[in-house]
């Protein structure tokens, strides 16, 4: 397959942070241009792009895959509290009723997911009904930096099963019934809350493990 400059950076930008992403391309793992453009079937200069780009992202630092540490993941968490209960604020006065629509629907395929043991459907709806909220913000800039923040968040549940924490759906729909509501400061309590409960789970399942 040949392809142009532009092409050829997309997909070794595309190839990379997907193995990132999934694991294959592990925490601390040092990447080496030539290596990955054997690999991919590039020359190293899309290559050299691709790795400055996904620095940029926090994803590589160094030109090592990012390895977060607990201290990382209690920095994020103060991210998405602090962004993520403004926008949830935003959404109980902006969003519409055909995106309240879909809120829902999020919440019941969480459920649905979750009592029929499908990890990965309930992980996928979770993060949908984040997304939708985080979009009513109307910042691109806080929508970029919360991104990035629930990118490298996502490394750790590669190594932590996160999303084991009860009450997740009972308190999505608190939120969503908030939204609905208009109720503005309900929303951005209830979801600074809902992330402070998942920090405090998070960091005590990893002190179980005797991680870190």
């Amino acid at each position: 397959m040949i392809l142009d400059k532009k092409n050829a950076q997309k997909f070794a930008y595309e190839y990379i942070r997907e193995r990132i992403l999934n694991g294959t391309y592990s925490g601390g793992m040092k990447l080496v241009e030539e290596r990955l453009a054997d690999e991919i079937g590039v020359s190293r200069t899309p290559i050299r792009e691709a790795i400055k780009t996904l620095e940029q992202e926090g994803l590589i630092k160094k030109k090592q895959v990012v390895n977060p540490t607990v201290q990382d993941l209690i920095y994020l968490y103060d991210i998405r509290i602090l962004l993520e209960g403004f926008s949830a604020k935003r959404a109980a006065k902006y969003m519409t009723p055909d995106k309240i629509k879909e809120l829902e629907s999020t919440i019941t395929k969480s459920r649905s997911s979750f009592l029929e043991g499908q990890s990965k459907e309930m992980y996928n709806s979770n993060q949908h009904f984040h997304e939708l909220i985080i979009n009513e913000c109307q910042n691109p800039l806080i929508i970029e930096k919360l991104e990035e923040a629930r990118t490298i968040f996502h490394l750790f549940s590669l190594r932590f099963d996160l999303y084991s924490r009860p009450n997740i759906i009972e308190e999505h729909e608190e939120i969503y019934n908030a939204i609905k509501d208009k109720n503005e400061e309900l929303a951005g309590e209830l979801m600074a809350n809902h992330l402070q409960k998942d920090m405090n789970f998070t960091l005590e399942y990893i002190g179980r493990r005797g991680q870190y």
